[in-house]
């Protein structure tokens, strides 16, 4: 398997159903490589008793078994969660059945003989896409509009303008703030504005998918485009027919999708990878943005022409620290919903903890507040959350007048200076060595995101407790 393919924690349970031993062996070896907990099953009884058991967070399913068929395993299973990612496996010759399937609420299919690192990038796309919906639904069912907490009046206004767009004909919105302000929450007002429950909305993470597979998912492939390409498929483009192709961290395509993304902005058309065929885009494209994009276009780094196509109608969503009015309800709604989750006694904010969120300055904004109050219901064993289950850089930063943030404890510069690269190289490690390897949660520690860490523990050759690889 490449390297670099790997899940996000917390690690997905995988079930894998199939009764040939050397697939679920094969299967088993390149998921838990990815960082997935496998289960296998070699019969529709077996997979019964697995899922008595545990219940996974994706199924990959033969549909031959030897006591049944995987239809009626399929069946159950949605039954009793309409929602679970099952990709059927299915031998080349059997198209039908994994097309059957599909049509039965299967998400995907893979054929034999298939190629691990297409099956793993395939089981995290839908793992990604099932955790989207699930985060945009969590959000939906606590506040209106579509889970948007908007206490103040620099929210509102932003709301309202998003309402007023959905309502309109717009066929391009961009949607600009800083990282973790809640664009892709932004996006699905935008949507729903249009008042079509039925229209799909297709986000697409433009730093998620390699760039190699990058314009096959975006755009669709044909039949024997590259190697492994066995069937037709369409893209993201088409599945997004009628609704909203949602093109998230836009500011990262490489610059051949860049030229690409134009036409379609331009002629709303595309063909698939190895078609001849022009294929219309019907949906409104909301792309969304944390990097100055002005920037971006005097550095070379992203094509002018594309950027103007994509500012027909801005939004720039307002950091938290612009909007501190919002910050006590949706501390509270975070508490509240980490409290059920985790079954924790905490009911209510101490008026001492209100006022050390409120003078934060959220660097991460709603983001880092929701890491913040995870990490603080895990740790309060009361009913009162206190100052002292905030995280300490919460606690110890204070708003000056010109919204910075002043960390005490930080320790100051040496006289004679220091080499910033080894500064940098010592924090990674320690994050790793205090979070056991959890990249995730060390990056969270660091401020950092997966990827930003990731490219740092390959800098300074490090490993998973934070020491020199190699």
């Amino acid at each position: 398997m490449s390297e670099g393919l790997r899940f996000p924690d917390p690690a997905p349970h995988v079930l894998v159903v199939d009764d040939e031993r050397m697939i679920r062996w094969s299967l088993r070896a390149g998921l838990e490589e990815a960082g997935a907990a496998v289960e296998e099953a070699a019969s529709l009884a077996e997979a019964r008793r697995r899922l008595a058991e545990s219940w996974p967070d994706l199924m990959l399913l033969d549909l031959r078994l030897p006591d049944g068929s995987g239809f009626d395993l399929l069946a159950e299973v949605l039954e009793q969660d309409p929602e679970l990612p099952v990709l059927i496996i299915t031998a080349y010759g059997s198209l039908e059945g994994a097309v059957q399937a599909m049509r039965d609420g299967a998400q995907d299919y893979i054929a034999k003989p298939f190629e691990l690192d297409e099956l793993i990038h395939k089981c995290a796309a839908t793992l990604e896409r099932q955790r989207l919906r699930r985060l945009t639904r969590f959000q939906t069912q606590r506040d209106a509009p579509a889970g948007v907490v908007a206490e103040s009046d620099a929210l509102q206004q932003v709301v309202q303008l998003l309402q007023r767009i959905g309502r309109s004909g717009a066929s391009t919105v961009l949607l600009t703030g800083e990282s973790g302000v809640g664009k892709g929450l932004a996006a699905r007002v935008l949507h729903d504005a249009a008042g079509d429950p039925e229209a799909p909305f297709i986000p697409v993470a433009c730093t998620a998918i390699p760039e190699t597979l990058l314009e096959s998912e975006l755009f669709g492939h044909e039949r024997g485009a590259f190697t492994d390409a066995r069937e037709s498929k369409p893209g993201l483009a088409e599945l997004a027919h009628g609704g909203t192709l949602f093109l998230d961290e836009i500011g990262d395509l490489p610059a051949a999708t860049q030229a690409k993304m134009l036409t379609l902005l331009e002629d709303r058309s595309f063909r698939r990878v190895g078609g001849t065929r022009q294929r219309r885009l019907e949906a409104r494209v909301v792309a969304a943005t944390n990097r100055d994009l002005e920037a971006e276009v005097a550095a070379g780094r992203f094509r002018a022409d594309l950027f103007y196509r994509l500012r027909v109608v801005p939004v720039r969503i307002p950091a938290l620290r612009e909007r501190v009015a919002d910050v006590r309800p949706l501390a509270e709604q975070f508490m509240h919903g980490f409290a059920r989750e985790f079954s924790s006694p905490v009911r209510r904010l101490a008026p001492e903890t209100i006022q050390a969120l409120e003078a934060f300055d959220w660097p991460g904004n709603v983001r880092e507040l929701r890491n913040a109050m995870e990490r603080a219901v895990l740790l309060a064993g009361q009913e009162e959350l206190l100052p002292s289950d905030l995280p300490p850089e919460v606690t110890g930063g204070v708003r000056d007048g010109a919204g910075a943030t002043a960390l005490e404890g930080v320790p100051s510069l040496p006289q004679e200076g220091c080499e910033m690269e080894a500064l940098e190289r010592a924090w990674v490690a320690e994050a790793l060595r205090r979070c056991q390897g959890n990249r995730s949660r060390a990056a969270r520690l660091l401020g950092l995101n997966r990827d930003q860490i990731r490219y740092r523990i390959e800098k300074f050759g490090l490993d998973e407790a934070g020491k020199a690889s190699g």
